[in-house]
């Protein structure tokens, strides 16, 4: 995925051309943050409720609420808005700190909107100074959404998703072919602990099924954890694993017609093996991965998060335990306003945010240099969020978003049709 950075003089969107160091320096710490806010800035500053009036006129009905640089706010009176990153820079003391300056916040008295407000996400505020330097918020939520199309207007043809830029003509071309694919379909399994027999037989259960279907899927995705035990510097069973991705292979080569015709796609999970824990994650080792592809030699082994272009749409795919995270990072209980679902809150809060993981670095570290790998700018048609928690799906402002819940623990799985966005929430 290529890098790219707002220049707010000029107003636009340049490329890193760069070589990207696994091992920032500190520069690239405050980078990733700069780089986070001047993104839902830029958005935010062609919204018509928060941009400045041309002339000083009446504002129409809906008033103009124009954002103010934290800086501005001392020695000032009355009501304001500000946006900021919420920042904890003492010990139970929390912050919003902006590209001018950071303030103390109290947001015990604010009503906010659906989402989860944890610690290093950007929120837009209402509120006053108090005479003892604390900025008191009486409203507050995240920064708007931009429908999808005026996104890539206003990109002049940057490839933010990373599948290559494609004419207007291959465009029309592919949405052409696009509603022609009705048969396409993806299958998606997450936890599939391949050293437990029973997953494995749970598994083949589901092989045989759609080997005998009329037109087979074109696509079985399976997202780790592909072990029961965590594969940290106490787990010595890698040759174990090693054979179980062999055993695999083979259970998916007894079945003839889905190794002809549909393609196979691996993500590793949270607790795979890998060098390490942080975000974004490289693909499987292929020590592991050897014996499998010796019976599937065209399996993919991705990265996680995954992206997945299928004709003119764009699918994220990401595997990490957020809900229960961002639940034990949250600052403020969650608005029960407009849903109660936990689901509902995380899918508005990566939405918002415009990106996978909005938790703070010391619950969830991230690769400095490669935080835009985990960016969700233009929005994408769909965002499969593989988690621990109950298999759910939910259509938030067009944005179609699904766990398909652990396949181990609960026996569910989601058979997907990106062609219609429908998603088949199914279990054995």
């Amino acid at each position: 995925m290529s890098k790219f950075c707002y220049d707010p003089i000029k107003k636009i969107f340049y490329e890193n051309t760069g070589r990207l160091a696994i091992h920032g320096d500190a520069s690239a710490k405050s980078a990733l943050y700069r780089n986070r806010f001047l993104l839902l800035f830029q958005r935010l500053s062609r919204d018509q409720h928060f941009s400045k009036p041309a002339f000083d006129t009446e504002t129409s009905h809906f008033g103009s609420c124009e954002i103010s640089p934290i800086q501005s706010l001392i020695g000032k009176t009355g009501k304001r808005w500000v946006m900021g990153v919420i920042s904890q820079l003492e010990d139970g003391h929390f912050y919003l700190e902006d590209l001018t300056a950071s303030v103390e916040i109290n947001l015990s008295n604010a009503k906010i909107t659906t989402g989860f407000f944890s610690e290093n996400t950007i929120i837009v505020a209402e509120g006053e100074m108090l005479l003892d330097g604390i900025f008191q918020v009486s409203t507050c939520g995240f920064p708007p959404l931009e429908d999808r199309d005026e996104s890539l207007a206003s990109l002049s043809g940057l490839d933010f998703f990373g599948g290559g830029t494609l004419t207007r003509e291959e465009t029309l071309r592919l949405a052409g072919l696009e509603k022609k694919a009705v048969n396409d379909m993806f299958v998606i399994l997450s936890d599939v602990w391949l050293d437990n027999e029973e997953t494995m037989g749970k598994l083949a259960t589901v092989l045989d099924g759609y080997e005998n279907v009329e037109v087979v899927p074109s696509l079985f995705i399976l997202m780790g954890n592909f072990c029961s035990h965590p594969c940290n510097l106490s787990f010595h069973s890698f040759s174990s694993l090693r054979l179980q991705f062999g055993k695999l292979g083979q259970m998916i080569a007894s079945h003839p017609r889905l190794k002809e015709h549909s393609q196979f796609l691996f993500i590793p999970g949270p607790d795979d093996a890998g060098p390490s824990t942080v975000l974004p994650r490289c693909a499987l080792p292929s020590y592991l991965t050897e014996e499998f592809k010796k019976y599937i030699p065209n399996a993919i082994f991705s990265s996680n998060p995954c992206r997945i272009k299928f004709y003119t749409q764009e699918i994220v795919l990401f595997r990490q335990d957020l809900l229960y995270r961002m639940r034990r990072s949250c600052l403020v209980p969650p608005s029960p306003e407009e849903t109660s679902d936990p689901f509902e809150h995380l899918v508005a809060t990566i939405t918002h945010q415009s990106h996978l993981c909005p938790l703070p670095l010391s619950v969830q570290p991230i690769v400095w240099n490669y935080d835009h790998c985990l960016h969700l700018y233009p929005n994408p048609h769909t965002i499969v969020l593989g988690d621990r928690s109950e298999q759910k799906a939910f259509k938030y402002t067009g944005i179609m978003c699904f766990n398909p819940g652990s396949f181990s623990n609960e026996s569910t799985f989601v058979a997907y049709r990106p062609c219609t966005q429908e998603v088949e929430l199914s279990a054995l």
